[in-house]
């Protein structure tokens, strides 16, 4: 099967669109606010990436086709949290996996997201450096704005609504990759992202949603892009989820 075959057979869960591939094995998905990056256990496999079987130490979707013996593998490459939507990165070839984990562990890879928040940044652009503090177990992460962890992120304001609220889409690029970094390093600015049920103002995204009627916390993946070498050759590869259409929708109520 060609690699643009491959892609055409994917499991792919609820809402989830292939957004780019390159001849090597590599794709970009587009994951939707709610579904999982992968499953943590069977029951999970409905609201995952891919409605299939996952091998947690390799980091590796696993599915078997109907009708046939051929066993489909598909290596994630990284996460977002379920109630973040955007672009997320796979790969069909386990030795090009290492390869561009490699690249994430060497910061060689840039991150794009935007965040709806509610408040308005003091400057229209700065760089967010802070120590914090990653807190796993029991299957849950916690990370507070007091620690010794390093995280940095590049901050720009988009644009600014007045309303019921003050709210400013924010695009940020993260130098550093922390668990939940952006939704804290806003949320210590007193830019909390709006819907954030963690580490937002809970009072807000009460209101907030009784308004709109929208819960889903808004912060999206919208590009990644790097270069990468492989079997003697350097590859470009990006690729870009559009802003979902409920950001729009929130920024013109506001």
């Amino acid at each position: 099967m060609s690699v643009e075959g491959f892609w055409a057979t994917l499991p792919l869960g609820r809402g989830v669109e292939v957004l780019a591939s390159d001849v090597n094995g590599l794709a970009a998905l587009n994951k939707p606010a709610g579904v999982l990056s992968h499953p943590n256990e069977a029951r999970d496999r409905a609201r995952s990436l891919l409605v299939a079987g996952y091998d947690a130490a390799a980091e590796c979707f696993e599915w078997t086709d109907e009708g046939a013996e051929r066993v489909g593998r598909l290596w994630l490459l990284n996460r977002l949290d379920s109630a973040t939507s955007g672009v997320i990165l796979v790969a069909s070839d386990e030795a090009l996996a290492r390869e561009i984990r490699t690249q994430f562990k060497r910061k060689r890879v840039t991150k794009i997201y935007q965040a709806l928040v509610f408040g308005k940044p003091m400057r229209a652009a700065e760089v967010w450096r802070d120590l914090l503090a990653v807190q796993k177990g029991g299957g849950r992460i916690r990370t507070s704005a007091a620690g010794n962890v390093p995280a940095e992120c590049q901050m720009k304001r988009v644009t600014t609504r007045t309303g019921a609220d003050v709210l400013s889409l924010l695009q940020l690029e993260p130098r550093t990759g922390r668990s939940h970094q952006l939704r804290v390093q806003c949320a210590k600015r007193r830019l909390p992202i709006v819907g954030d049920q963690t580490y937002g103002d809970f009072g807000h995204n009460r209101a907030f949603a009784k308004r709109t009627g929208e819960k889903r916390m808004f912060l999206h993946s919208m590009e990644t892009r790097f270069s990468y070498e492989w079997k003697g050759r350097t590859f470009e590869f990006a690729a870009r989820a559009e802003l979902p259409e409920e950001f729009r929708a929130a920024l013109g109520r506001a």
